[in-house]
């Protein structure tokens, strides 16, 4: 059984805390994508959970065994990292089984091994190949390869896909979610790039300053965030947000958020917030839409055409916006143009304390 655990993780280098208190279950079988800034401790915590650091306190658990003090070798792990660190005097054959060899693996079980995920990885053809006579994505294909033929209990991988261009990092997302739709081994994967998160994960793990704001699927993290920093976080372009307070509408018809300007934005039916609450009103570029006739009006300051969108950034109020239209406009800079308000589409968290209040 391949599941992982983490158990009050915590981790400092000298007097700086980088893990704090990290709590984490990974069932077998699970793609778990552990995303945020730099510097957040995602691959702090991969290195803790490979062994390459050791954790100030808490309790790391692989396939239930308590690993702490056991050596990365010992752990039943495989790594690939972002760098692919193949050795360049050795061809292909010779990189993915190298580690067999040293542990005195028999030769059949060796072929066996290197076949099977040759197979599996569509490198058969490169096999008598040096690592400087392959396409990054090839070098990144033979470093999975070195890590596969160990039959592992769980992978981890170490933004395996940032040296990569965008196109081929498309192309190799789509290997990776397909080779684990195959296979089903637990994987823990680091990246700071949201997409990736989204795209690859069975569950995303949302991390910051050292500490896990989130769990959840990716439609769960997209759909109700949290709080604030996984609401802007999670989604691409970035959600929009709007700060000011709450106020009662005339005739006690349902809440207002006010700005500084005194700009007023109506919140969906349901939402509570005490009179005067400092509030921040959330909502996604792709939800914002054009409208025949609205009072919330954007003052178009940038027009982005992306082809078969375009993005569209502004001010309503004294607030930066972006709204992402499906489909080309003609619209020039400094226009007004109204905004359809997705009264169904809004978050709404609490400034202070940046936690969720209520979505719809």
């Amino acid at each position: 059984m391949s599941t992982v655990s983490l158990r009050k993780i915590c981790k400092s280098f000298g007097k700086t805390a980088v893990l704090r208190d990290v709590d984490l279950e990974i069932a077998d079988g699970e793609f778990v994508v552990m995303v945020g800034p730099s510097g957040c401790g995602k691959s702090t915590l991969l290195n803790c959970i490979a062994g390459l650091d050791t954790v100030t306190s808490g309790e790391v658990w692989i396939g239930g065994r308590r690993v702490n003090d056991m050596p990365p070798k010992d752990r039943d792990i495989a790594m690939v990292f972002q760098a692919y660190a193949l050795y360049p005097n050795m061809n292909v054959r010779d990189n993915i089984t190298f580690g067999l060899e040293m542990r005195n693996v028999p030769k059949p079980q060796q072929a066996a091994a290197l076949a099977r995920v040759s197979e599996l990885l569509q490198i058969g053809n490169l096999l008598d190949r040096k690592p400087g006579q392959l396409s990054g994505g090839q070098r990144q294909r033979v470093a999975m390869g070195r890590a596969m033929v160990r039959e592992p209990a769980v992978f981890l991988f170490d933004e395996p896909l940032s040296n990569l261009d965008a196109k081929l990092r498309v192309q190799m997302r789509a290997e990776l979610k397909a080779l684990h739709q195959r296979l089903r081994q637990t994987v823990v994967y680091v990246t700071h790039d949201q997409v990736e998160a989204m795209t690859l994960a069975d569950r995303i793990v949302v991390m910051n300053a050292g500490r896990i704001e989130q769990v959840g699927s990716p439609v769960e993290l997209y759909d109700r965030p949290a709080d604030i920093f996984v609401a802007g976080f999670i989604g691409s372009p970035a959600m929009n947000f709007i700060v000011g307070q709450a106020r009662a509408q005339p005739g006690g018809t349902g809440t207002l958020l006010v700005t500084v300007d005194g700009a007023a934005f109506p919140l969906p039916a349901g939402i509570h917030p005490s009179a005067g609450q400092a509030i921040t009103l959330g909502v996604r570029p792709e939800h914002l839409a054009l409208a025949a006739d609205s009072p919330v009006q954007l003052k178009v300051d940038i027009v982005e055409p992306t082809g078969d969108e375009t993005h569209l950034y502004g001010k309503v109020g004294d607030e930066l916006v972006c709204v992402r239209l499906h489909e080309r406009v003609a619209i020039t800079l400094g226009q007004f143009v109204p905004l359809a308000w997705p009264l169904d589409r809004l978050h709404v968290f609490d400034t202070a304390s940046g936690s969720r209040l209520s979505a719809c």
